[in-house]
């Protein structure tokens, strides 16, 4: 009897479709493209700043800083000699022309000073035609050289006296040539060096201030300034002249302009920061030294 044979490699090789095969590696080769496109990091995200751990971004960089006086606008008063406070006609919030009586104190040295400029004074006026006429004895031979030597002396001596007195009571504020006619003043005024609102005030009545202390602070808002911060990665970006916008807290959303006057050259050893000074372009009687400033360059 014959055996059948059937052709089972046939079968096998028919269950097999080259389409379907070729279907399912092309959906395997998408699948690995998608998942290596998702988790590969972008080479963007890999350049961050080794100092401050910031990402290197395409955004426009901010500042943050306060609101400042320039030193020519702030003025310290300290007092040139000791006393005590007298009268004080002072506040701290209140406005003060330049020139303005700040506070008098009383010092009996004041008025010791005083009399020696008007002492000296009067005594050179003597020695001084006491010299000429020394001088003129001696032109006749009427009188010796030890004479006219002595009298030189004297009149020199007292002058440097005198000039000493005068550049003492200046310091002070007092122009010597008043005491002439209106006489010794008992007590020591103190003055406004410049026009501003007066703060930090350190001093009472009957209070006694020694020479050097300081009795209050005078800031003018006129020219304010914002100081800000910045980092080694902004300074390619930043030159002086750049014009930039800035918010305050406290004042809502309202936006102030600047332009960029001045850049640090030194970096702080600590947090590698630069201090950057804008000049305020428009003034606002809100503005109050200290306050916190957001900033970005650019006019708009």
């Amino acid at each position: 009897m014959k055996k059948m044979i059937f052709p089972v490699v046939a079968v096998l090789l028919a269950s097999c479709n080259p389409s379907d095969k070729q279907t399912t590696q092309q959906t395997a080769e998408t699948q690995t493209e998608t998942a290596t496109t998702e988790t590969a990091p972008s080479a963007d995200s890999l350049q961050v700043d080794g100092i401050t751990g910031a990402t290197n971004v395409a955004n426009a960089s901010t500042f943050n800083g306060t609101l400042v006086i320039p030193p020519q606008h702030f003025a310290a008063i300290t007092l040139p000699m000791g006393g005590i406070v007298k009268n004080l006609s002072l506040l701290p919030g209140t406005y003060v022309q330049k020139g303005k009586v700040l506070a008098t104190l009383e010092n009996p040295e004041f008025i010791t000073l005083q009399q020696e400029y008007l002492d000296s004074r009067a005594q050179l006026e003597y020695l001084e035609a006491e010299y000429h006429r020394q001088q003129t004895l001696s032109q006749e031979e009427a009188a010796s050289q030890k004479k006219l030597q002595q009298s030189k002396a004297d009149y020199l001596s007292m002058k440097s006296r005198m000039q000493a007195a005068v550049a003492q009571l200046q310091l002070l504020g007092i122009q010597p040539e008043k005491l002439v006619g209106h006489g010794i003043s008992p007590s020591l005024e103190i003055k406004a060096p410049i026009s501003g609102y007066v703060s930090n005030l350190q001093a009472n009545l009957g209070k006694f201030l020694d020479a050097g202390e300081p009795l209050c602070e005078i800031i003018d808002k006129s020219r304010m300034m914002v100081r800000l911060v910045a980092y080694e990665k902004d300074l390619e970006n930043l030159e002086v002249g750049c014009p930039l916008l800035f918010h305050i807290n406290g004042l809502g959303n309202m936006t102030f302009h600047g332009k960029l006057i001045a850049i640090g050259q030194e970096v702080d050893d600590t947090n590698r920061s630069i201090e950057l000074y804008a000049e305020v372009t428009e003034n606002n009687p809100l503005f109050r030294p200290g306050m916190y400033v957001s900033a970005r360059m650019g006019k708009k």
